[in-house]
């Protein structure tokens, strides 16, 4: 029996092979059953006979399979790997030792023969078997390649760029299994082929515990990286492949500098573990530290890169930069065709790439960049800052099958974020859209010669985004009249509201008595001394009278032991009552809840004047807790500020209270300036509707969407509506094209713009966006983003190009 040289090799991927030599084992055990079934479905007695006679063999000699698969595994692994793998980790057996010490024996032309024809058959069979396989896992595959890269790496492997996990070495165990099992060529004929299946499907699965063993081991898959080489320009412009792809230990971070547009530097492609590390020089960073958009060939990857940072340069007819910096900032930018770098390169792409789920990827994105490229609704300025991102965004596609399925994806993000904040201005010659653009053209630039094989760069892209939009459309807001301070003074108006509501609904909530007087005294009455505080101070005469107003109506649905006590009070009523008119006239109650309130309070009062008597003693210690609650001061807006978290506003306190000057000045809009009865149909002839987001995978093969869209209208809308969007709004009969400008930090107020020379703003409460909403008179601008739309146009074109046949039928 031979020597198992298994045990020397890095813990995980010995552990990685025993899983594979069980798959190999569970195989045996399927071919075993399929046979037997196959039997039963054969038609014809010779293929019946010759299917039983192999499943005897199988099940007579499934131990010799799997001695001969384990050996033959284990061989081509000690080739694969190489000596200085198999030694760097543990001391080598004599054997082992004994043979890699021994010197070579010269060659002669008598140690020559020739391989015969059975070694040829069956080295073709293996990779047959490892084609068939690599088609259903090419995503595994492609993963465990660059968490085994970094093992051998660290164990030191010759030949690390290699996985010798591969399905064609698997392949060729089997074949090495299948010959030990019988020597009928007919016998091994009808296993290989039941092999090829039973152990084709367990694969897959095989493959993908592997990858998450090894990611709970904490093995970090092998990163991507460029090292520049300082070098001579090369006439002409063109950029030159540096050396051969090699190694460089983890920690090393020489990298030399980029080269301007008129001599590139030779591009090497640099495989370590992900660290990181400072920045090199030029502020070109390295890629430690950053999580791998998935694995990708490293030739491939050197050309994505080449690409990038060529095309980024390359003049047009005029010899500006006009494409690549994304053209002119005003409106008279036309909508040219831009170059589809993908298309251009495809020949080149395809060469660099392996397996037929690159090629269809690569075709994907350059069908997928025609439709982003030509959209309708992407502004020119906009659509040739994204045409500089084909490249960054294929090799997300390529080494991610996430890009495919998740709509929370980084780059799919990103590149949906700048499509709908540019789509939502009217005019690129206004300020606000200039700094926009200038913003959206730097961080594009940043990804394209940054490190765009990597997630956080995409991440920190979308925030450094987001939070420009933000820190834009506050500080225009501040600068439209003040509308946006105003709307914030209302807000914290709403929010002290609410927190003297729940301070005193806490204290009160232990006093005996009706509820509803209780909810009013929080929830209302609350509201009208926090009003006459603020007209008359705390301590003024008017909030002391209206303290003393809510205690005595706490006080009047309590039982009354003595008629002195029923008389007192039916003396005190009508003073009572008008004293709670004035408050409520105070915040300007609205009389339908006056009426309902007073209608439950008049049978309260009756109740308790024949209500059985209680202890003055009980009625003392009442009235003092409630005083004592109304007599705490009134909480400020410091106080407010000072809480650590926000109180949560709710139907009961968050009608705000607007004079009709601040109505106007805001552009707040009332509930009477809206036809709520009108026709809101939208008119489509002009510009057609875009389908509903599917779920359908881009192309056969890829992965589909796993994830639902966001709503674009109706009353999930308002849980996403986002700052610097544009949305359609059904406004004086018509729909209005509105740009999100600014939320109050409550999202009590919403603040919209629209225009281009003279813009309006609209500011909508939170009841009255939710009522747009759910009328359907506030819609999204794009019912789906923008790589959505492109996926089912390109879908719809790759159909059609499916459809139709060849060339040559055609002629």
């Amino acid at each position: 029996m031979k020597p198992n040289p298994i045990h020397r090799l890095p813990a995980p991927l010995e552990a990685a092979v025993q899983r594979l030599k069980l798959a190999a084992r569970e195989a045996a055990e399927r071919t075993i059953e399929s046979l037997g079934l196959a039997a039963l479905a054969a038609t014809h007695a010779f293929q019946r006979d010759g299917l039983l006679a192999a499943q005897f063999e199988l099940n007579r000699k499934s131990a010799v399979f799997i001695l001969a698969f384990n050996d033959a595994f284990d061989e081509r692994m000690v080739r694969e790997l190489g000596a200085a793998a198999m030694a760097n980790h543990t001391r080598p057996s004599p054997l082992a030792t004994s043979t890699a010490a021994a010197p070579a024996a010269p060659t002669s032309w008598d140690a020559l023969t020739l391989v015969e024809n059975r070694e040829v058959e069956a080295q073709i069979s293996a990779e047959r078997f490892g084609l068939e396989v690599m088609h259903s896992c090419e995503w595994e595959l492609r993963e465990l390649d660059a968490y085994v890269a970094t093992l051998l790496a660290e164990a030191g492997s010759e030949r690390g760029d290699r996985n010798p996990m591969r399905p064609e070495i698997i392949g060729h165990a089997m074949i090495r299994g299948v010959e030990a099992v019988s020597d009928r060529e007919d016998v091994r004929k009808v296993l290989s082929t039941e092999f090829s299946r039973s152990l084709g499907g367990l694969l897959r699965s095989t493959y993908g515990g592997i990858v998450s063993d090894l990611r709970k081991a904490g093995v970090q898959p092998l990163g991507l990286t460029v090292r520049q080489r300082i070098g001579a320009a090369r006439d002409g412009g063109d950029s030159q492949l540096g050396d051969s792809l090699h190694g460089v230990p983890p920690g090393d971070s020489r990298h030399g500098p980029r080269a301007g547009p008129g001599g590139h530097q030779g591009l090497h492609t640099t495989g370590h573990g992900a660290h990181h590390g400072p920045s090199t020089r030029n502020g070109y960073s390295s890629t430690r530290g950053g999580t791998p958009l998935g694995q990708v060939d490293p030739a491939l990857m050197t050309l994505i890169r080449r690409l990038a940072y060529h095309d980024a340069y390359q003049p047009t007819g005029s010899g500006t930069q006009e494409w690549a910096d994304g053209g002119g900032l005003g409106d008279s930018v036309s909508r040219a065709p831009l170059p589809n770098l993908i298309h251009a390169h495809r020949d080149e792409l395809r060469q660099a790439s392996t397996g037929t789920v690159d090629h269809m990827v690569i075709d994907v994105i350059g069908f997928l960049f025609d439709q982003i490229l030509s959209d309708p609704k992407v502004p020119p300025q906009m659509a040739r800052l994204l045409a500089r991102l084909q490249l960054p965004v294929l090799r997300a596609a390529l080494g991610d099958p996430s890009f495919f399925s998740s709509r929370k994806h980084p780059v799919r993000r990103f590149v949906n974020r700048i499509a709908s904040l540019g789509a939502a201005f009217e005019d690129f010659g206004e300020d606000t859209a200039r700094e926009f653009l200038a913003k959206v053209r730097a961080l594009v630039q940043e990804v394209v010669e940054g490190e765009f094989d990597q997630i956080e760069v995409y991440q920190q892209k979308l925030l450094a985004l987001e939070a420009f939009v933000a820190e834009q459309s506050l500080r225009d807001a501040q600068s439209d009249g003040g509308a946006a301070a105003l709307l914030q003074e209302k807000e914290d108006e709403l929010r002290l509201r609410q927190l003297y509501a729940d301070r005193l609904a806490g204290e009160l909530k232990d006093i005996t008595g009706p509820t509803f007087v209780r909810d009013f005294v929080s929830r209302v009455w609350s509201q009208v001394l926090l009003r006459a505080a603020a007209n008359g101070g705390a301590d003024g005469a008017q909030a002391q009278k209206l303290r003393r107003v809510g205690s005595e109506l706490m006080l009047s649905v309590q039982p009354k032991p003595t008629p002195t006590h029923r008389k007192a009070f039916l003396a005190a009523l009508p003073k009572l009552m008008q004293d709670l008119t004035e408050g409520m006239n105070l915040i300007g109650w609205p009389e339908p809840q006056r009426r309902a309130f007073f209608g439950q309070l008049m049978p309260a009062h009756a109740e308790a004047l024949k209500s059985a008597a209680v202890r003055q003693l009980d009625l003392n210690l009442m009235a003092k807790q409630v005083e004592g609650a109304l007599q705490r001061p009134v909480p400020s807006a410091e106080e407010l500020r000072a809480q650590p978290v926000l109180p949560v506003l709710n139907d009961e306190v968050s009608a705000p209270q607007l004079s009709a000057a601040e109505a106007k000045r805001v552009g707040l809009l009332e509930d009477a300036a809206v036809n709520w009865t009108g026709n809101i149909d939208i008119d489509l002839a002009a510009e057609p509707e875009a389908p509903p987001p599917s779920t359908e995978p881009a192309a056969p093969g890829l992965p589909a969407m796993t994830e639902a869209a966001e709503a674009t209208q109706g009353r999930e809308l308002v849980d996403n509506i986002q700052i610097g969007f544009a949305y359609q709004m059904h406004l004086k009969d018509k729909w209005e094209k509105v740009r999100l400008a600014h939320v109050s930090p409550g999202r009590s107020f919403f603040m919209f713009t629209h225009g281009k020379r003279h813009k309006e703003t609209v500011s909508l409460t939170q009841r009255m966006l939710i009522k747009l909403c759910e009328t359907g008179r506030l819609r999204a601008y794009e019912q789906s983003t923008l790589i959505e739309r492109a996926t089912e146009r390109a879908r719809r074109q790759l159909a059609t190009l499916t459809a139709q046949p060849p060339r040559s039928a055609r002629a």
